[in-house]
């Protein structure tokens, strides 16, 4: 039995951040996988499907070049090589990180991993035919989606019919009629790249809206850009069951409506892994399905911590990676915290979704008195340049009490490069006076931002 400072379950973002952070301070750490490092995010989630979403954006380009003047003739979509870079991007990564956990002198195991239970000498953990001991150990097994039981859709899993996450991105061959079951961000990315290359999608929903918490007017704009490319939406509809080559739901008047498919993408969320590895011999507390942490990300058992998408309180790669960094310097007997209120979020389609702190509609559920400034990207020089047409806003939600931004919300191009320097905003709790002496760079796309700062009254 070989001991160490510090057990981690689970390679994806929380995992091996938190393996480099520690074994760059000096802790005996090693991480055990049962499938590859980086995890969903980096495997068959986060880079991979912003791998293909490039793919079809270039291809847009392309095919909509004579609006900028360019004449383009004879692009096509080879679904096989979009795949098979996509595949390159992914291993290329995954081996960074792997010459990473080296370097810093981290173990990798890979196998699976069985929590026998904790003693006087700490956490014991079986992975293949050794058993490791941990002074403390750190769960980040992440999540899995969510299959409901709808009659025909594990079935249709079973046949590859229907589609999670990590089958969706390994699709040679683009489907003439594709299904999304949930509008979240999952479901419209993969509609929106379905889309550009030639298949024709339609979303169910059962919300009145697409993009779960996303502010309702942003939303409402990214709905209409999705719908004005050829994509179809079923909202207020619940799925009822699926045969070999169809998906039935119901619709808000009641009624049962049938639509072919050859392909169904499941996208309706995703759910904590907490099964499968012997959780329960530590009797960790758990909330709706998620193990319980505080700020510190420490569990109701001493020694052990838990961060990423185990805890459900935010599944997001970047979440993930900022938990993972406090855990370990708590560990480490640094104080730090996990806050939530600055964590921003991005769709990326084309247009990007760009989100940071709170929306309107939560502002105003939880008392604030806010002042919302509503504003074209029209504003911003660089985006007339660059978007023929282009319809995106950038909303700013302002508390009038203390003067400072509560959130940003924006569609548009560049969002996702953006949003960062609002989550500085949200997260500092700059005053308005502060905020309007930065200098932003001209032309750019993010000086929007100041131009609705300045339309604050």
């Amino acid at each position: 039995m070989e001991m160490f400072d510090l057990i981690i379950l689970g390679g994806g973002p929380a995992g091996y951040n938190a393996a480099l952070k520690a074994g760059h301070a000096g802790l005996k750490t090693v991480i055990i996988e049962k499938r590859a490092l980086g995890g969903v995010c980096l495997n068959e989630g986060c880079i991979p499907s912003k791998a293909l979403l490039y793919s079809a954006k270039v291809y847009d380009y392309t095919k909509h070049a004579s609006q900028y003047g360019v004449t383009v003739t004879g692009s096509s979509i080879d679904q096989k090589a979009v795949v098979a870079r996509k595949n390159k991007v992914v291993k290329t990564l995954v081996g960074g990180i792997g010459m990473q956990e080296k370097a810093a002198g981290v173990k990798v195991v890979f196998a699976e991993a069985m929590i026998e239970g904790k003693d006087s000498e700490g956490f014991k953990v079986k992975a293949g035919d050794e058993v490791y001991c941990g002074k403390q150990m750190l769960l980040a097994t992440g999540s899995m989606p969510v299959i409901p039981p709808i009659p025909g859709l594990r079935e249709g899993v079973e046949t590859g019919f229907v589609m999670t996450n990590r089958e969706v991105l390994d699709l040679e061959e683009i489907p003439k009629e594709m299904v999304v079951i949930g509008g979240g961000v999952i479901g419209l990315e993969m509609a929106s790249y379905y889309n550009s290359v030639g298949a024709h999608v339609t979303v169910i929903e059962m919300l009145d809206h697409i993009a779960g918490p996303t502010d309702a007017d942003i939303a409402k704009i990214l709905l209409g850009n999705y719908q004005k490319k050829g994509i179809d939406f079923c909202l207020k509809c619940a799925v009822k069951s699926l045969s070999a080559d169809s998906v039935t739901y119901e619709n808000e008047k009641g009624e049962l409506v049938t639509v072919k498919a050859d392909k169904v993408l499941c996208s309706i969320g995703r759910r904590a892994v907490t099964t499968g590895y012997g959780l329960e011999n530590l009797n960790v507390y758990m909330e709706r399905g998620a193990v319980k942490t505080d700020e510190q990300m420490k569990t109701n058992i001493p020694g052990l911590y838990a961060a990423g998408d185990i805890n459900g309180v935010s599944m997001l790669a970047h979440t993930a990676y900022r938990e993972g960094e406090v855990a370990i310097n708590n560990i480490l007997g640094k104080k730090d915290r996990m806050r939530y209120n600055a964590i921003p979020s991005v769709i990326y389609t084309n247009p990007e979704v760009g989100a940071v702190g709170e929306t309107e509609a939560s502002a105003k559920a939880k008392g604030y008195d806010v002042e919302v400034v509503n504003l074209t990207m029209n504003y911003s020089g660089r985006y007339v340049a660059e978007n023929e047409g282009g319809n995106g806003i950038v909303k700013v939600i302002v508390d009038k009490k203390y003067n400072r931004v509560l959130g940003v919300h924006m569609i548009a191009n560049y969002a996702s490069e953006i949003i960062y320097g609002a989550a500085m905003m949200v997260e500092t709790e700059m005053t308005l006076d502060s905020l309007k002496e930065i200098v932003f760079p001209h032309p750019t796309v993010c000086e929007v931002i100041r131009e609705a700062l300045f339309e604050v009254k």
